[in-house]
C-alpha cells in the first residue's frame, strides 16, 4: 500500500513538472515571438537562459505558431549579440579575432589553404582583402576559414578572449555555442547570402560589431567612409 502511495506520488509530481515546463517554454516562446515581431529583445538574461534549458520544446512550439527555422535562428544569434556586446566592447582589440568563411572569396581567389587558413593576397577580387587589412590595422587578428576545426586551432594558438564570426544562420549558430564551450566572448554577424562560393555579407554591419568599444581616434577613416568603397559582386 504505502509502495503504491509513493508511485502514485511520484506520478503525480511528474506530470506537474512536465506541465511546469510545457507553460514555462510556453511563456518564453510567446515572450520571443512577440520580441521578433516589435524589434525589441525583453528580458534577454531570462530568454537566453530559459532557451538553454527547453530549447528543444521551444523550437517546436516555434514551429507550431509558423515560425521559419530561419526567424528562429536569426533571433538566437540576436538574443547572444545582445548579452555579450558589453562584455565584448570592454576586451582590447588586440585579444580579439575574427573569423570569415571561404565562402566570402571571388570563384577567382588565387589564395592557398594553410594549416592557418587560406592567406589572403589582396588581390582585389574580393573585399575580404581590403577589410582585412583594416581590421589588422584595428589590432584584430584575422582569418579566413573552410570550418570550425580551424577555429578551434587557432583559439588555442594565439588565445583570444573575444571572437567576431561571420557566416551563414547555421554556421554562426554553430560557432557562438562553440565559443560558449570554450568560454570566449563572442558576437556573430550573418551573410547575406548562402552558398559555397562568392557569398555577401553587410560590411557595415562588420564594422559596427568590429569597433565595439574601439575610441573614435582608433577607427581607421575607410570603416567612416565604408559607403565610399563599392567592390565587385556589392553593387
Amino acid at each position: 500500500m504505502l509502495w503504491q502511495n509513493l508511485v502514485f506520488f511520484i506520478g503525480e509530481i511528474t506530470i506537474v513538472v512536465i506541465i511546469g515546463i510545457f507553460f514555462f517554454a510556453l511563456i518564453l516562446v510567446a515572450l520571443s515571438i512577440y520580441s521578433i515581431n516589435t524589434g525589441r529583445l525583453y528580458f534577454p538574461r531570462f530568454l537566453k537562459a530559459g532557451m538553454v534549458l527547453v530549447e528543444g520544446l521551444a523550437k517546436s512550439l516555434f514551429r507550431l505558431f509558423g515560425l521559419e527555422d530561419s526567424e528562429v535562428l536569426n533571433f538566437f544569434i540576436s538574443l547572444h549579440n545582445t548579452m555579450n556586446k558589453k562584455s565584448y566592447s570592454e576586451i582590447p582589440v588586440t585579444e580579439r579575432a575574427i573569423f570569415f568563411p571561404q565562402c566570402l572569396r571571388s570563384s577567382h581567389c588565387p589564395a592557398h589553404l594553410s594549416p592557418e587558413g587560406l592567406k589572403c593576397r589582396t588581390c582585389g577580387s574580393c573585399p575580404i582583402g581590403f577589410w582585412k587589412k583594416v581590421l589588422e590595422k584595428m589590432g584584430y587578428r584575422v582569418f579566413i576559414v573552410p570550418g570550425s576545426s580551424f577555429i578551434k586551432r587557432m583559439v588555442k594558438k594565439y588565445h583570444p578572449r573575444a571572437i567576431l564570426g561571420v557566416g551563414c544562420l547555421s554556421e554562426v549558430k554553430e560557432g557562438l555555442e562553440m565559443s560558449d564551450k570554450m568560454g570566449l566572448v563572442s558576437m556573430g554577424v550573418v551573410s547575406l547570402k548562402d552558398g559555397c562560393v562568392e557569398t555577401l555579407v553587410a560590411w557595415d554591419k562588420v564594422m559596427e560589431v568590429a569597433t565595439l568599444g574601439v575610441p573614435p581616434r582608433d577607427i581607421p577613416p575607410e570603416v567612416t567612409e565604408l559607403n565610399n568603397y563599392p567592390f565587385p559582386g556589392e553593387q
